[in-house]
This record gives C-alpha cells, structure tokens and sequence, in this order.
C-alpha cells in the first residue's frame, strides 16, 4: 500500500462492532478500491451486503469475505439493475441504505475527449448513480433510518485539476443529484456524498505523486473513506443530510 496512514488496517469481518448490526446495504463498485473496503467495513459493523460490478471474479472474491451477495451488474444498464436489486432485497430481507462507488475517471483535454466518450463518463458517474438509487427507493422508503452515500469528488467541488473535464462535470452532477434526493426524500431518508481527494486504488495511476496541493501530502487510503461513509450510512449521522463530506486531504479547503 502507497503512503498509507496509521490506523487503516482492513477488519476482520467475523467480528461485527455494531454499527451497523441488522442494517442491509447494497454498494455498487463492490469488487476493487473504494467500494470493496467499504464492503469489508460495513461487515465487520455486522451489516448485510449485496454488491453490484462487472467484476465477476472480484464479487466472488468480496462476497465470500463478507459473506455477502453478489450480482454482475453495469449500473448503466437499468434492467440489469432492477433485476439485482430486487434479488439482493430478497436475500436480505429488505435494504436499510445504498453506497454508491461505482464509477470511472477519464483524464483528456475538451479537445481529446470526444461526445461519446463524454456521455459514458456522465452515464457511469451520473447516471448509474441516479439508476441504482431509484432502484433501491421502493425497499428505503418502508425501512427506518434509510441512507444513501454517494461517492462524488473534490473535484466535483472544486474542479482546478486540467484535463478532467468529463469527470469533474460528472461528479459535480452526482453532488447537486445528491442534494435533490436529500431535499425529496426527506425526512424519512438521507442523502449525502463523500468526495475523496486521491485515494490509494488503481484510479490514481499516472498521478500518484501529485500531492503537492494536499495539506497532508499523501494520499487516502481507501478504508479512510470507506469510515467517511460508514459516518454517513451509521445512525452517528442521524441529523445530517444533504451533505457533501470532503474527505480530500486538505486538498482546497471548500
């Protein structure tokens, strides 16, 4: 692990905490990065998991870890979506919150980064996101203290980095998408982002020692964020909603 801080050991998910007992999440991105850490987190906090990726092998990897469940799935693709949703409530007996990680980042000037390329940025970032939640809403609205996190950006706050346009248009959609669902779904749900700065995952290829804006000048590891969004799916955060949590390291002081 690169730059890795103290204290951001994986837990062992044998030996639930409590945060989360008895609460069932779906989290998109499952199988690497950000979201597979979260899926660790969230089981060690005795939670139920069902994950969502394309990554079939990684989900079987991840879900036996959790003993969780598993279902490929490109979050584009809404009938895929409906169908592992609705087969991952039925495993778990309902869904409590969903952590929306999946996503891709694209470096290319305006110039470089043609329309189509655009659209599948906004349609894995945006849109997928926007898919997964209203997938997910009939079983929240009948469960108590139903979250959704949603993993945005620094950049989706503060886009000074050239050549991200794409992504920093799409996780800036994913912070305003956010802060509607927070103002629709209120009170009875809540809706929050957590924009990471760089985060130790193959992500960060090509880029890792661009660390010279960040206040802690390192990066993130990935469970550093995952407990970010553990704050945000835990009852710890029960008066907190329509948020967007900069867990950047410093990176521009929002």
């Amino acid at each position: 692990m690169t730059n890795s801080a103290p204290g951001t050991t994986e837990p062992q998910s044998q030996h639930p905490a409590g945060r989360l007992r008895g609460r069932r999440i779906v989290i998109t991105g499952g199988a690497s990065g950000i979201g597979r850490r979260t899926a660790l987190l969230f089981a060690s906090e005795g939670a139920a998991v069902a994950l969502l990726d394309q990554d079939a092998d990684g989900l079987a990897t991840i879900a036996h870890e959790t003993q969780g469940h598993a279902f490929v799935a490109d979050v584009t693709d809404e009938t895929a979506v409906d169908a592992a949703v609705r087969q991952g409530a039925e495993a778990m007996g309902g869904i409590d919150g969903v952590v929306n990680a999946a996503g891709v980042m694209l470096r290319g000037s305006v110039l470089e980064v043609d329309a189509a390329t655009w659209r599948r940025v906004l349609d894995i970032n945006l849109t997928g996101t926007y898919i997964v939640v209203r997938a997910c809403l009939p079983w929240l609205r009948q469960a108590p203290c139903a979250t959704i996190v949603n993993i945005a950006s620094g950049q989706g706050l503060l886009p000074n980095v050239p050549n991200r346009t794409a992504y920093a248009a799409s996780k800036g959609g994913v912070v305003n998408l956010t802060r509607a669902l927070a103002a629709e779904l209120a009170p009875s749900i809540r809706a929050n982002s957590v924009c990471p700065g760089l985060v130790d995952t193959p992500m960060a290829e090509g880029v890792r020692a661009n660390t010279a804006n960040y206040a802690l000048r390192r990066l993130a590891d990935p469970m550093e964020i995952a407990r970010a969004i553990l704050f945000l799916t835990s009852l710890e955060s029960s008066y907190v909603t329509g948020a967007a949590l900069a867990a950047d390291g410093g990176r521009a002081f929002h």
